[in-house]
């Protein structure tokens, strides 16, 4: 393989972040570039924890569906069954697999189809979004973009909304349950919710393009629903091992609506490859950019996180081609 041009590309882009890709049971490359904390100079190394953005909604996703698997919740329970007189402009319609499915129509409160840049966007209080409850007026007020089931439109608030009816379901805090059905079946150690006012040494701080600045103003102080959870490299490779070996592998991953702009599909939470079998999660936001992809034919995981918006492209592109 052709690693030499992951190193160019690292060098010339001055990637900050980690590349690993996984074979089977063996590592054929595992590199980390730039720093975690550029003020002490702390380097990424392949342990560092990286935010990934929307690629939490997979964990998400795989919360709730082991929740419909268990009987307490199911793809056609509509959200406001559980929401009661909250978020009332959210429609009588609107499932769980609309909202797994970004079909709801309902309004988003962080909208990626407007133009924004993500570096611009101000969350407002973040240090009071350590609980789902918490997103309740952030999420209200957003009138709905179309009916339920009408066409995919990508949707944060949905997400959220997801965690949420997941809580009012099992009784249970949404950290806690990703914690008991996704993280600790999985093994998988190194992924967690960590607060950004408060990371630890061995997490990258994220950083706003061309300048020191973290991103901390930008995001929820705490992750939610809708994404932004911390992992490591290898974490991801046990994650879609793991998942594979689960029977919400199918379930996820089949198809449910092409998505031609992007030129790929999606299922249940996780995006598709438009014509082949690879399974992909993907997160961008201020300070953090995440491309993780799975290939059951394979065994082939590649992983690329970034703690800055743009860092992970340039290579996640470089290795579309070579896998």
């Amino acid at each position: 393989m052709p690693w030499k041009d992951i190193e160019r590309i690292a060098r010339e882009t001055g990637f900050s972040g980690v590349v690993q890709v996984d074979r089977g049971d063996e590592t054929e490359f595992a590199q980390a570039y730039g720093f975690a904390n550029r003020a002490y100079r702390v380097p990424n190394t392949l342990d560092t924890r990286f935010g990934i953005a929307s690629g939490g909604k997979g964990f998400t996703a795989l919360t709730v569906l082991s929740l419909v698997r268990d009987g307490a919740l199911g793809l056609g329970t509509t959200a406001r069954e559980l929401l009661g007189d909250d978020l009332p402009l959210i429609a009588a319609d609107v499932t769980v697999e609309h909202l797994l499915t970004h079909t709801s129509g309902i309004g988003d409160y962080l909208d990626e189809e407007a133009e924004m840049d993500v570096n611009d966007y101000l969350i407002g209080a973040a240090h009071v979004l350590t609980t789902t409850e918490a997103f309740l007026p952030l999420l209200d007020g957003r009138p709905a973009k179309f009916p339920p089931g009408d066409r995919f439109g990508y949707c944060n608030s949905g997400f959220v909304v997801l965690a949420l009816l997941a809580e009012r379901a099992s009784g249970a805090g949404y950290h806690d349950l990703v914690r008991d059905r996704v993280l600790e079946p999985f093994g998988l150690t190194r992924t967690g919710f960590l607060r950004s006012d408060e990371l630890p040494g061995d997490a990258a701080v994220g950083y706003l393009d061309g300048c020191d600045r973290s991103n901390v103003f930008h995001l929820p102080v705490l992750a939610s629903g809708d994404g932004g959870i911390h992992t490591t490299a290898g974490d991801m490779t046990k994650f879609w091992r793991a998942l594979f070996a689960t029977d919400l592998a199918d379930e996820v991953r089949r198809p449910r609506h092409d998505v031609p702009e992007e030129s790929l599909r999606y299922g249940l939470g996780f995006w598709l490859h438009a014509t082949s079998d690879v399974v992909i999660l993907v997160g961008y936001d201020a300070g953090a950019s995440f491309k993780s992809t799975y290939d059951p034919n394979t065994g082939t995981t590649t992983t690329v996180l970034s703690n800055t918006a743009p860092g992970a492209w340039p290579i996640a592109r470089a290795l579309t081609t070579l896998f």
